[in-house]
């Protein structure tokens, strides 16, 4: 018999949270969340985002052990922002069980009616910052820091409960050439003498808090149009300051990118940073006692880069700069011997980001699924 159990208290979000890393201790693709930002994510009074988002957490249990999660989250501005009525799931995992499935989602939908709503999509969480899109293919790919991992099972479940496909994202691994070549020097000096652009190169943690407020304008504006963004607030954008500065630092700016038009306005901006899959894992994605140890020695060395974000000011996204950004990018990963750098989740439907990728080596190696259902 499965019980489905709401859980407030921070021991059974601690559970919550645990569960999947639990549940994947032996998958060698799995890498866990950073359990400390997970934990303040769910928690009411310092994530931002509760000030236009409700969830319910549920943990299901059978002979008193847990056997799956998720959360049920109601985004009120991006229902209104699209003039839609959805609840979205997200942390969702399970054990091969359809039963726990239909039991997990039930209580979402449960909720879901008694608030008039009668759609679902998902998994997306609170913002486009937040994880989102199930696993379809790739479930024999390593997972990263910065997307969720699934059993292949999981599609068979959805597909069981009358899930439908609403929107797929495509993930790549672009390959660093082994030298810099006179085609990338010549692309990148065309382009700034064409359009007047400057690379801004930082060097100091002083110079950093000038930008990050543009920054994270830049994500607001070039973002608004993708599935299920929302705007973030400024309360959202002084947390994810304090999470994404620290990364920066570590890494002495190599990674970040910044790229002012002829008047200095910052029109885009590129963070990417070495994978910390090694480290999460070793550390079952916690900081203490030596999980950031590892993460600064990761954020020092490492072949393998994850694309944090790469934002252009529309008007601009068609005028060279993302193909300035990679050119930056790519002296800087044959300058560390660097293989090749993971793509975050790309909508499907975003040719003009794809098309970036059209002038390198590349392999798309992972697919993932927002479903929806209505009810």
């Amino acid at each position: 018999m499965v019980i489905i159990k709401e859980i407030t208290k921070k021991k059974d979000i601690k559970k919550f949270i645990s569960f999947p890393i639990k549940m994947y201790k032996d998958n060698p693709y799995y890498v866990p969340v950073m359990y400390g930002d997970e934990l303040a994510l769910l928690d009411k009074k310092k994530n931002p985002a509760y000030e236009y988002s409700e969830t319910k957490l549920f943990l299901a249990y059978r002979d008193k052990k847990i056997v799956g999660r998720i959360c049920g989250l109601i985004n009120h501005s991006y229902n209104k922002k699209k003039n839609v009525n959805q609840i979205r799931f997200c942390r969702f995992d399970v054990i091969d069980d359809i039963e726990v499935s239909k039991a997990l989602f039930k209580a979402v939908m449960d909720w879901a009616k008694e608030r008039g709503i009668h759609e679902m999509i998902g998994p997306i969480g609170f913002s486009d910052l937040d994880k989102e899109g199930m696993l379809v293919e790739g479930f024999e790919e390593m997972s990263n820091s910065l997307t969720l991992y699934n059993h292949e099972y999981y599609v068979r479940h959805m597909e069981e409960m009358g899930f439908t496909k609403d929107i797929d994202w495509l993930e790549y691994q672009v390959f660093a050439p082994k030298e810099m070549n006179d085609r990338i020097t010549r692309l990148s000096e065309i382009i700034q003498k064409r359009y007047g652009y400057k690379v801004v190169k930082l060097h100091k943690r002083k110079e950093v808090s000038n930008y990050t407020q543009k920054a994270f304008d830049l994500i607001n504006e070039a973002f608004e149009p993708l599935y299920g963004v929302v705007k973030l607030t400024q309360k959202q954008i002084d947390e994810f300051i304090k999470q994404f500065v620290p990364v920066v630092i570590a890494t002495n700016y190599e990674y970040l990118y910044l790229i002012n038009n002829s008047k200095d306005e910052t029109v885009g901006f590129g963070l990417l940073a070495p994978s910390l899959n090694d480290s999460l894992r070793k550390s079952k994605g916690k900081m203490f006692p030596f999980g950031l140890l590892r993460m600064l020695k990761d954020l020092k060395k490492n072949k393998v880069l994850d694309m944090y974000i790469v934002a252009v000011k529309p008007e601009y996204q068609n005028l060279g700069v993302n193909a300035l950004i990679l050119c930056e990018g790519i002296k800087s990963a044959i300058k560390n011997n660097v293989l090749y750098a993971e793509t975050g989740p790309e909508l499907e439907t975003n040719v003009a980001v794809q098309s970036q990728w059209k002038q390198f080596e590349t392999r798309q190696h992972r697919r993932r699924r927002s479903w929806i259902i209505r009810f």
